[in-house]
């Protein structure tokens, strides 16, 4: 049973429970079941009509169900009883950016910034061609009145032009998403030798050799799905590639681009995308990318169905050059993408990540032991009794025996080393969590091979078809 199952069950048994009501009607926001919410909002509403959380988020359902006059009927009856509140007034301007009201929109967005400066938010401010200051660069003809009043021509925010606020550094990072130059290359990762001479020639290669490359039409950049069993070293790969380039390096999830608002999702993927190519070479990053490229077909919402409409299309660069941004996307379950992503163009490269084999498991030790109080350890034997564990798992060994010798060094007050032994007993105590995977990749391997895609999961599990 999922959370939303469970919520739905306890409030069969507490149908009047307002703090359950409001927690199960967030999970709906977040699941996208709109429906579901609205009916918790309005049942709070009904239960506590004070209740200003309940109030705003049926607006803001209203608002993502495309109900927009409702959704500002809502709003100003909200903000005539709490004209100070700023966040009603933010959600009042985007309701109006979406109904085409612009002048509506400027009006309450400055209302709310006046109210409150951390209320500033620069997606909209963009998409109303308003700095994050909260002037326009270029002054419309603004309307005398709107729902909110007079707009004035004084915003209270003195003369700066949009150039003091952007920096002319062109496309700003939107604040969900983070950009970092890593600090590991390709000598702090463990095997993957094949995977790693991939990217060289996408990305390392046409750096250094621009010429030779360009003669051939061969452009730096590109993309790479890497799939496998959990904790084998995808998300530590895309950041060595990363610090081998020393390059920009952008990490995503879909709970980074995943906003309730309609048409915010899209908004989001394309400041990403934006910003990579204005500060190219960069590495995009997408973690767990089967939730973020679904295969459409699966999918109910039109929603997701736009959001994985719109990451093709910024892969596929039709509208802007992607040369210099490397798209690296990693998953558990590549049999949940959508085939769309694996033309050429897209993610033209598909490469299978398995366990690590045993000379890399031995240089994957010797690697985590480095910094560490340790005897002379003999990896080699080490490698051999960690038969299909992931790195995470090596690393789980580590901290077990880690844990045992510091019980030992607590009583004695003395520094121990870690031993061979100590590791041995560790690898015993703690079983591949790799199994697992293997148990569900084999059926897909087996009966849903289109085209061969995962022969490699068979060729690994020395299975032949």
């Amino acid at each position: 049973m999922d959370d939303l199952d469970a919520l739905r069950a306890a409030l069969a048994a507490s149908p009047d429970n307002e703090p359950l009501l409001m927690l199960f009607a967030k999970a709906c926001m977040e699941n996208w079941e709109l429906d579901e919410a609205r009916e918790a909002y309005e049942r709070v509403c009904r239960l506590n009509p004070q209740s200003e959380v309940a109030q705003l988020g049926l607006v803001g359902v209203l608002h993502a169900l495309g109900d927009l006059s409702l959704a500002v009927v809502r709003i100003e009856e909200f903000l005539s009883t709490r004209p100070q509140h700023g966040q009603g007034h933010l959600l009042h301007a985007r309701i109006l950016a979406d109904d085409q009201d612009r002048g509506g929109a400027i009006s309450a967005y400055e209302r709310a910034i006046k109210l409150d400066r951390n209320l500033m938010d620069a997606k909209l401010a963009e998409s109303l061609r308003i700095p994050v200051s909260g002037r326009e660069s270029e002054p419309p003809q603004r309307m005398a009145t709107t729902s909110q009043g007079p707009i004035r021509d004084d915003d209270g925010f003195g003369d700066q032009e949009w150039s003091e606020f952007s920096g002319g550094a062109g496309p700003e990072l939107p604040a969900f998403a983070q950009a970092e130059r890593p600090d590991i290359n390709f000598a702090k990762v463990g095997g993957m030798e094949a995977l790693k001479e991939e990217i060289r020639m996408k990305v390392l290669h046409p750096m250094n050799n621009p010429d030779l490359f360009k003669a051939y039409g061969k452009k730096i950049g590109g993309g790479v799905l890497m799939y496998g069993p959990p904790g084998c070293g995808k998300t530590m790969l895309a950041r060595a590639t990363a610090g081998e380039i020393e390059a920009n390096f952008l990490c995503l999830g879909l709970h980074d681009i995943l906003d309730m608002y309609i048409g915010n999702s899209e908004k989001n993927l394309h400041a990403v995308f934006e910003y990579a190519r204005a500060n190219a070479p960069c590495v995009l990053f997408f973690d767990e990318v089967d939730a973020l490229a679904a295969d459409r077909k699966d999918l109910r919402q039109s929603a997701g169905r736009s959001l994985i409409n719109q990451l093709l299309a910024e892969m596929d660069g039709g509208t802007a050059n992607n040369d210099g941004i490397l798209i690296l996307g990693a998953t558990n379950a590549p049999w949940h993408i959508d085939p769309a992503f694996r033309r050429p163009g897209r993610f033209d490269r598909t490469l299978f990540v398995p366990p690590p084999d045993e000379p890399a498991r031995a240089t994957i030790l010797e690697i985590m032991a480095e910094e560490k109080p340790t005897d002379v350890l003999d990896f080699r034997k080490l490698a051999n009794k960690t038969a299909q564990f992931s790195g995470a798992d090596l690393k789980a060994v580590f901290d077990i025996a880690t844990e045992s010798v510091l019980t030992q060094a607590m009583k004695t007050g003395k520094v121990i080393p870690l031993g061979t032994k100590d590791l041995l007993k560790a690898a015993k105590l703690h079983r591949a969590t790799t199994k697992a995977w293997f148990e569900s990749a084999r059926n897909y391997a087996l009966y849903a091979n289109q085209g061969g895609l995962y022969d490699e999961v068979l060729s690994y599990l020395g299975i032949k078809k």
